[in-house]
Parts: C-alpha cells; sequence; structure tokens
C-alpha cells in the first residue's frame, strides 16, 4: 500500500485497517509500497477548454527495490495489480512508461496527467475515493473505469448521499 507526504489530510491507504490488512494477508494477497508527494497540482482544477493543455506539475516519487521486485513479479505471473489511490495509479503508470513495462527501483519527478483515451500498461485495478468535478483525479478514474460508468456510480453516490473527497467513501474499480 501507499504511504503519501501529501497536503491532503487522508491517504489513499487509509481505508485499510490492521484487521483488513491481516485479511489480505490470510488471502495470500501481497501489498507493497510506493511513496509520491503529492503537490498541490494535483488538487487544482482543470481550467482549460481543451483537457490535452492541462499542465500536471510534476511530483517526486520513490519505488523500493523491493517493490518494484514485488511489482514485476505479479505483472510477469499475469496477477492484477490494484493501485490504492489515485495517485499510487499515476506514479505505476509513469514507472511502467518510462521503462518498456517494467517498473525500476528508485526516485524520479512524474507530471504524468492522465484522461480518458490514456493507454493503462501496468495497473488492472483501481480502490480510489469519489473526486470532485473538473479534477484531474475525476478524469484518471474516467480514463480508467469509462466516463458513462464512471458518472454513473457518481450519480448514485450522489443519490445515497456518499462522502466525497479525502475523508470520503471510496470504490473499487477492476
Amino acid at each position: 500500500m501507499p504511504k503519501f507526504a501529501a497536503p491532503s489530510p487522508r491517504p489513499p491507504g487509509f481505508h485499510f485497517t490492521e484487521r483488513v490488512i491481516e485479511a489480505l494477508r490470510q488471502r495470500q494477497i501481497e501489498t507493497c509500497e510506493i511513496t509520491l508527494h503529492v503537490g498541490l497540482g494535483t488538487f487544482q482544477p482543470v481550467r482549460v477548454d481543451r483537457v490535452e493543455d492541462h499542465r500536471m506539475e510534476a511530483e517526486r516519487f520513490e519505488i523500493s527495490v523491493g517493490a518494484a521486485l514485488a511489482l514485476n513479479r505479479a505483472l510477469e505471473q499475469g496477477r492484477r495489480i490494484i493501485a490504492v489511490g489515485t495517485t499510487s495509479l499515476r506514479t505505476l503508470e509513469h514507472a511502467g512508461r518510462e521503462r518498456g513495462g517494467r517498473i525500476e527501483p528508485g526516485r524520479g519527478e512524474t507530471s504524468l496527467f492522465i484522461y480518458p483515451g490514456f493507454t493503462f500498461r501496468v495497473v488492472r485495478g483501481l480502490l480510489t475515493n469519489f473526486h470532485l468535478p473538473k479534477s484531474t483525479l475525476l478524469m484518471l478514474v474516467c480514463a480508467f473505469a469509462g466516463r458513462d460508468l464512471t458518472l454513473r456510480a457518481y450519480q448514485h453516490a450522489v443519490q445515497e448521499r456518499y462522502r466525497f473527497y479525502s475523508y470520503g467513501d471510496c470504490m473499487l474499480v477492476v
């Protein structure tokens, strides 16, 4: 699971209690941690007419040797990698694009902006909160799950009074 140094008061892995983590271990579901130092740019709304003109601010990340080994092993074995949070997904997809689909350990920066039409190479599942309109985070979810399905899920969330954003409810997209 990712750990974050972020302006967000609640990192994505916050949904996981020790009890949930232990249940995952008992089912032999492997976890690993990566770090992305989330900047304020992640939370800025898109203010351009053409989504392609939006620019993300660069954010620093780190992937340990152990995490890279675990992720590459999962990829080689055809297992599903589920990102916990949009920023984890961005980090993994950046790393996968840089190294031809393999995850290399190290530090770097990413300004990868994921919006509909993006081709995913690493991540096959996403656990994410509900995000605000016109945000890069919502666009990433639309790219991953499809715009129509995402908007239907959001309509349901509004009708059922789900909580949005950092202290909100989450959804699993696979």
